[in-house]
């Protein structure tokens, strides 16, 4: 009996030392003691762990090498993943306690659009993640946090940034001192010798002269090139690629101004010889940008747990018998659209590229004016679509100063979430168990 009581002993204190030896993150397996993960932070009612830490760490060296970037310090690198393990956690622990969820199809989606941007579909993305090393299952939940972070930071930070006319108005006027038109241009030159003499010079214009009626004819510049100019690319075509005007001789500058992308400029004479320039693309501040709208309206019939399918697309079969047979538009969107443009009779009023979901500009390209298109689906439902008319407009304006807006909102947005992420954690409550190495 005594023994057995010695034995029990035993047994009690080799379990009381394991316990002690795994808290501090050790482990005694067979022969040897191997060192554990470890709670290194406690983020308000999350923790982060060393191997989290670490498995951070080497991702962002991946990719600095990969970027061929300059490595920090071990320290310095530790302490900035650190933080921003600390602040992502912090920020999905706000969108779950306020009621921010990204569901499992807009994650799809996304990872959907970085396996084509990598030129593979889902299956093969997966198995080249796995074979470098990386899970699957936890990529995916990285890119549902990215989301999630991403909206969050739309709801809470990007909403609430003003920006007013005053502001567009001093950007532009900012801006408008330092825009240089940029010409896309291809280039032909016939060379003419220092000495030349006056039946040469009329041989080397005539020459010149040939290789523009050539193109006016129809010839495809590069050929033309390739048959005639001196230029070193000659043979590819002769393009000079996108020039600032100030990179460009004066001499072309003022011809380029006065045509339109597409044509060329009259034979022009430098002391280095005859130059033809075909101008392929314009921008700047005096290139218009003309867009096509379309003149639209539409009828929807929404998709629930009361309307499948089937129902939706046969409404609208219906609606559109009607009419075909004389009924107003404008009355059958009044009184059937599930769209807020129903108000107005389905009028959607002047539509510009990418402004709609593609399922929707596909058909409307389609259609000829006052045509009515069979039922289309789109993520918001059943649509009947009626062009009304299509015109082009010179959106140059609009176009500056929504591109001006959106370059102060991102000026703003960085600074305002930086100042936002802060103050959250300030009032976080943050433990670090690594004192030492931060």
């Amino acid at each position: 009996m005594q023994l057995k009581k010695l034995i029990s002993f035993s047994q009690i204190a080799f379990i009381l030392l394991a316990m002690t030896m795994s808290s501090y993150g050790y482990s005694k397996t067979e022969s040897s003691i191997q060192k554990l993960d470890r709670i290194i932070a406690v983020v308000d009612q999350d923790v982060i762990t060393e191997k989290e830490l670490q498995e951070k760490i080497n991702s962002v060296i991946s990719n600095l090498k990969n970027q061929k970037i300059e490595i920090p310090s071990e320290s310095v690198l530790r302490k900035q993943v650190m933080e921003r393990l600390i602040a992502n956690s912090i920020q999905i622990q706000l969108a779950l306690q306020t009621g921010l969820k990204i569901n499992d199809a807009n994650v799809d989606k996304t990872i959907e659009r970085i396996a084509e941007k990598n030129k593979l579909n889902v299956v093969d993305f997966k198995k080249t993640l796995e074979k470098d090393g990386t899970n699957f299952y936890k990529f995916r939940e990285e890119i549902r946090n990215e989301i999630t972070i991403a909206q969050l930071k739309e709801r809470e930070v990007d909403s609430k940034i003003v920006i007013t006319d005053g502001e567009i108005d001093n950007f532009l006027n900012a801006q408008s001192k330092e825009i240089q038109d940029e010409y896309e241009v291809a280039h032909i030159l016939i060379r003419v010798p220092e000495d030349v003499s006056p039946e040469k010079l009329e041989k080397l214009k005539s020459k010149a002269e040939e290789a523009s009626k050539q193109i006016q004819s129809g010839k495809n510049f590069t050929q033309v090139s390739a048959a005639f100019s001196e230029t070193p690319n000659a043979l590819e075509g002769g393009g000079l690629g996108w020039k600032k005007s100030s990179d460009l001789p004066s001499l072309f500058v003022d011809a380029l101004k006065k045509i339109e992308v597409g044509l060329l400029t009259p034979i022009l004479r430098s002391p280095n010889g005859f130059h033809i320039l075909k101008l392929i693309n314009k921008k700047g501040s005096s290139a218009p940008l003309i867009v096509e709208q379309t003149h639209v309206r539409h009828i929807l019939i929404k998709l629930s747990e009361v309307t499948s399918e089937n129902e939706g697309r046969e409404k609208l079969m219906g609606i559109k018998e009607r009419l075909e047979n004389g009924i107003k538009f404008e009355d059958m969107a009044k009184q059937y659209s599930e769209d807020p443009s129903s108000n107005n009779g389905g009028d959607l009023g002047w539509i510009n590229p990418g402004d709609t979901v593609p399922e929707f500009e596909k058909t409307m390209k389609q259609l000829n004016a006052n045509q009515i298109s069979n039922p289309i689906k789109t993520p918001f439902g059943w649509h009947l679509i009626q062009v009304l008319e299509r015109r082009s407009q010179d959106m140059s304006k609009e176009s500056a100063r929504i591109q001006a807006r959106q370059q102060i909102k991102m000026r703003k947005s960085e600074e305002a979430y930086q100042d936002w992420l802060q103050e959250l954690r300030d009032r976080s409550f943050v433990e670090l168990r690594l004192e030492d190495n931060f």
